[in-house]
């Protein structure tokens, strides 16, 4: 990790990046924000707010996706209020332990990649989910509810809807993970159980789950029709395809898998992984009315 102190004590500036280098992190120090703004490279900046005649909002405002701490000899509006308002992080009054500012930069660290990863999965599982319409669905949902349902994914993308448009937390507790009982009892009051696929627990264990629940908020799905002591809502899609409760036809199947591939395999290889010859195939395309486009 890189540090970039900015500060024209020469002294003060040289002894904290000596310090820092001592605990592996790489260092370069400015006494100049117009410098720094031109060819800083840090991933976390050491900010003097005691720098004459220098302007250092706008350094913030240029690197406030990056750590910034404030190095302070007192505290006041345009030292510290300001600042931090304006995207600096942190702060840190002069004189200060190395030992303090180190462990303000690992929280800082520790927490942008906590973001990103967070911001990456949000992504991730929004992309997975984004064919799904769950419009006229979502404002059925009041918490504790089960849902019973032939495509697990519209619980998946009704739940994490409800928490994003509630505003809350949502701690996902697959129920075919060993260690589902110790998420929930360790999960926080206030957060909102989701908790994936009952249909695979025996009824001792659904028993045990019930009185693990007791006040608390959750989404449950499941599979199967099954008695719960919760009210229970049943949402369906009506696409074969992802019913897991029917068995797909050979036409189905044969059509899902045309329209899905044509465009990715020739129409020789696509009739062999189906396992007929390509006459079948231009015969099924005609009756399915289904053709590829020039």
């Amino acid at each position: 990790m890189k540090i970039t102190i900015i500060e024209n004590e020469l002294y003060l500036a040289q002894s904290i990046s000596t310090k820092l280098n001592q605990s592996g992190y790489e260092t370069e120090i400015f006494s100049s924000i117009k410098e720094a703004m031109t060819t800083s490279t840090g991933d976390a900046y050491l900010l003097s707010t005691n720098l004459p005649g220098q302007n250092f909002n706008p350094l913030i405002t240029k690197y406030k996706e990056k750590i910034i701490i404030l190095m302070v000899s007192y505290i006041n509006n345009d030292t510290v209020a300001a600042p931090l308002k304006l995207g600096a992080n942190d702060y840190i009054v002069k004189p200060f332990m190395i030992e303090e500012l180190q462990r303000k930069i690992e929280h800082y660290k520790e927490f942008q990649t906590l973001k990103k990863y967070k911001n990456l999965y949000k992504e991730y599982s929004e992309y997975l989910l984004n064919d799904i319409n769950i419009v006229d669905d979502i404002d059925k949902i009041t918490t504790p509810v089960v849902i019973f349902t032939n495509y697990i994914k519209l619980v998946d993308k009704l739940a994490f809807k409800y928490a994003q448009n509630s505003d809350r937390v949502l701690v996902f507790v697959p129920l075919g993970a060993k260690n589902w009982r110790d998420k929930i009892e360790n999960s926080n009051p206030k957060h909102i159980l989701y908790i994936s696929e009952l249909q695979t627990l025996k009824k001792a264990e659904r028993d045990q789950l019930f009185e693990l629940l007791v006040r608390r908020e959750f989404i449950i799905s499941t599979t199967t029709d099954i008695e719960t002591p919760y009210p229970k809502l049943e949402i369906n899609t009506d696409n074969k395809l992802y019913d897991q409760n029917e068995i797909l036809t050979i036409d189905d199947y044969v059509k899902f898998i045309v329209n899905s591939f044509q465009y990715q395999f020739p129409d020789t290889e696509l009739s062999k992984k189906l396992g007929i010859s390509r006459k079948s195939l231009w015969e099924k395309r005609k009756k399915y009315g289904i053709f590829k486009k020039k």
